[in-house]
């Protein structure tokens, strides 16, 4: 599985934007998908998960609220749909999938998407 992941770019802060993560191949009905992040100097974090069946979805306590992740069986894609952004969020994001059908925080994904780079300016 390749992912494609694009729709970043530059937004003012309280500003909105929507990634898209796109498969090279239908997402088997079996794999959980989710987005990462990495901030400047800082390392990958979790930001966002969605269940097979889009059923359950995991979001970081930082994101709660204001980021809504959604998945699209007939075009294969993920969505991040992100509003009300903060600097703190400059970051660059990827998508991934994981080899189960729900998240579970302590299984790694096991396939990454490139990045898309998200800058809020203040």
């Amino acid at each position: 599985v390749q992912l494609q992941a694009f729709g970043g770019g530059l937004v003012q802060a309280g500003g909105s934007l929507r990634l898209s993560c796109a498969a090279s191949r239908r997402t088997s009905s079996n794999n959980a998908m989710a987005w990462f992040r990495q901030p400047p100097g800082k390392e990958r974090e979790f930001v966002a998960a969605i269940s097979w069946n889009g059923g359950s979805t995991n979001y970081a306590d930082s994101v709660k609220g204001r980021f809504t992740i959604s998945r699209a069986y007939a075009s294969s894609t993920v969505n991040l749909q992100m509003n009300s952004l903060k600097p703190e969020d400059t970051a660059v994001y990827y998508c991934a999938a994981y080899p189960r059908p729900y998240y579970s925080s302590t299984i790694p994904p096991n396939y990454w998407g490139q990045g898309t780079l998200v800058t809020v300016s203040s």
